[in-house]
């Protein structure tokens, strides 16, 4: 590589340390020889996953959990075979022999996150290595690549480095990194933690590109699974290897993989199948003769000056991203470690998804639908003195309450079969349906939830002009309290401005869509439903009474709500029968944390509801509508509040919390005479 004066020196402290780790690996290498020899005799023998049944377990728990494989699937291999390692392997081999159609729009949007690590020289970019975002605007990349706050102000990363559909290279976007800003560090995982400044247009990288969530728990991948790797190799324009990957061993704190890698690819994130990060990519274990002396990809040995891609590389090896988490958490403190951990959505200490950039929802406008009926449960379930009845949300003017039912209850029995408790029959539940019931005023906004209306593709604001400055309120509100940065909020333009969404209400958007997984126009689009039903009392009115048409007039009640219908929720216990117990309220993916909310409930300034006997709230750090969560700042400390991981894709929706083992277990518990 051609450099010269400082960088020429930097260059050379990266080559350095990368020939460290590479030696490090491969004495670690050489080391697991048993643990190889062992998961290839077990292969000889048909065993196609050669790893513990403790981390099969992990795996087979986490694919489920994640919705990586559908119920369906995963029941009938059940109903082939009883418990034990053949079964595991079924269901983990279930998810590797066929993948959905969207595992390459899936790869295509986690390869958006990845960066090519670069010394700015006299105007010259000269490569690095490789790095990728994990929030908005921190990169994690090597610590041999990064190794202290001297070289970090020398660099920029570049995304977008890349040749798109058309084989053209792309022009790549450029970004510095701030300068007072660590890099967070651990030589030996040989990790670094950089933030990325905002770029010209006032944004982080992560609003354009999205980001990977880190998740901390077990169950990512087991030995003889694949591994995708993303990356710079050389410096190169950016590649991918998905080709003849596989895990061989894992140690405590690496993980060693057969993949088509060069050192370029130092700092890359390598990938499960479900597009998770499982590790970061540092070092190559060279083949070497008996003597010790490197090879050569056609036997010879290795001469000074070679390039790397004529290395015969016999493995790579990456650290675990559990151990990096587990570094961060112990090596910071106070108020750095909160903010760090908290841009890392870790947070309380769960496990996080997988993460996040935007992508358009579905466009165009929904024709409206005949009208529809809520479902009663039936008579005498749940030993006849209790019921159960299910709160949609916004979006369902063309659903079919009968499927909705099966959906969501689908969705419960998953989260109760991980927790090992009976299933619900569908015909049990209550489900009232207010999906497109007419407002009731004239003409205007005619469907509730009509995506016409909400303007899906524009995210254009409510057109009556009390909805809309309410709903302006709504998206800053959740902006400021997702920290959106003074400056963007104060322009010169205004909120209200007649012909279209003013530059702040665009900015607000732009930036929740940022900091959570889904497009700003579902954000828009559920705002905005919240909003109508707000503001119009005919509206509200009209969603009350087509939701009190299906629930019971006596006996005890457990009520799931999620996103608007937790609105609608909280409206409803000041109109439900005084001889109905409520005796457990859930609320999934809701906006009641927003004071804009709070304030318009039908009966405001509540702590808990009185009438509810438990109060239940869960969600998840990747769901923008719930950006008012935790609930007890503003209802009180009396609420059992749970987060929980949702898939990036699935982060609002309701099936997803209910198969969270500990929420179904809640609900169930909730029904017990």
């Amino acid at each position: 590589m051609d450099t010269h004066g400082f960088n020429e020196d930097m260059y050379e402290r990266v080559q350095a340390a990368r020939q460290q780790h590479d030696d490090a690996a491969a004495d670690r290498y050489t080391d697991a020889l048993p643990q190889r020899e062992e998961a290839e005799r077990l292969a000889e023998q048909g065993v196609s996953l050669p790893d513990t049944e403790p981390q099969l377990q992990a795996r087979a728990e986490h694919l489920i959990s994640g919705g990586a494989l559908p119920m369906e699937t995963v029941m009938s291999l059940v109903s082939q075979e009883g418990p034990g390692r053949r079964l595991l392997e079924r269901i983990i081999g279930a998810s590797k022999d066929l993948q959905a159609v969207n595992f390459l729009s899936r790869g295509s949007r986690a390869a958006a996150t990845v960066g090519r690590i670069s010394v700015s020289d006299n105007g010259r970019i000269l490569p690095l290595g490789t790095g990728f975002l994990v929030s908005p605007d921190l990169l994690m990349t090597n610590h041999h690549v990064l190794p202290d706050a001297d070289m970090a102000a020398q660099v920029v990363v570049e995304f977008a480095a890349e040749t798109g559909i058309d084989n053209a290279p792309a022009q790549p976007v450029l970004y510095r990194l701030v300068a007072d800003f660590g890099p967070i560090t651990d030589a030996g995982l040989d990790f670094s933690l950089v933030r990325v400044a905002a770029g010209a247009d006032g944004r982080p990288p992560g609003s354009q590109f999205g980001w990977n969530r880190l998740i901390e728990a077990q169950g990512k991948l087991v030995v003889g699974e694949s591994v995708n790797i993303v990356g710079h190799p050389s410096g190169r324009l950016k590649e991918i290897a998905i080709r003849r990957n596989e895990l061989r061993v894992q140690l405590d704190d690496f993980l060693q993989y057969d993949t088509d890698t060069e050192p370029g690819n130092s700092g890359s994130p390598v990938f499960n199948d479900q597009w998770e990060v499982v590790a970061l990519h540092h070092a190559g274990v060279p083949r070497k003769d008996a003597q010790g002396r490197e090879l050569r990809r056609d036997g010879t040995l290795v001469q000074p000056g070679d390039p790397d891609d004529l290395v015969d590389w016999a493995a790579n090896e990456g650290a675990r991203v559990s151990r990096i988490v587990a570094s961060l958490r112990a090596s910071l403190a106070g108020t750095a470690r909160e903010q760090v951990l908290g841009d890392l959505s870790l947070l309380p200490a769960t496990a996080p998804t997988t993460v996040p950039a935007t992508e358009a929802l579905r466009a165009g406008a929904a024709a409206a639908a005949p009208l529809r009926r809520g479902l009663r449960g039936r008579t005498g379930a749940f030993a006849g003195r209790n019921n159960l009845l299910f709160l949609h949300g916004r979006g369902q003017e063309k659903a079919d309450p009968e499927s909705m039912r099966r959906s969501w209850t689908a969705g419960l029995n998953r989260g109760l079969t991980l927790a090992g408790l009976p299933t619900v029959d569908p015909v049990d539940v209550w489900l009232p349906f207010y999906g497109n019931r007419t407002a009731g005023t004239s003409g205007r906004e005619a469907l509730l939830g009509d995506e016409s209306t909400l303007g899906y593709a524009s995210a254009a604001p409510p057109v009556d002009p009390t909805a809309r400055v309410l709903y302006e309120q709504l998206v800053r509100e959740a902006a400021v309290k997702a920290g959106m940065p003074e400056e963007l909020l104060t322009a010169q333009e205004g909120f209200g401005l007649p012909g279209g969404a003013s530059g702040v209400l665009r900015r607000s958007l732009a930036w929740l869509a940022a900091r959570t997984d889904l497009d700003a126009l579902f954000v828009s689009a559920v705002l905005g439903d919240v909003a109508r039903y707000l503001d119009n009392r005919e509206t509200r009115q009209a969603v009350l009474d087509a939701v009190l048409e299906s629930v019971p007039d006596s006996g005890g009640l457990t009520i799931v709500a999620h996103s608007l219908g937790t609105v609608v929720a909280m409206d409803l216990l000041t109109q439900l029968d005084t001889a109905v117990d409520v005796r457990l309220l859930v609320t999934a993916g809701s906006p009641l944390g927003l004071d804009t909310v709070y304030e318009r409930l039908l009966a405001p300034k509540l702590r808990r509801p009185e009438r509810v006997g438990r109060w239940d709230n869960v969600w998840s750090p990747a769901d923008p509508v719930t950006i008012g969560c935790p609930l007890r700042p503003r209802w009180g400390t009396d609420i059992h509040e749970s987060v929980v991981t949702n898939p990036r894709e699935q982060a609002h929706d309701i099936d997803e919390y209910l198969a969270h083992p500990d929420v179904a277990g809640a609900v169930v518990r909730g029904l017990r005479p």
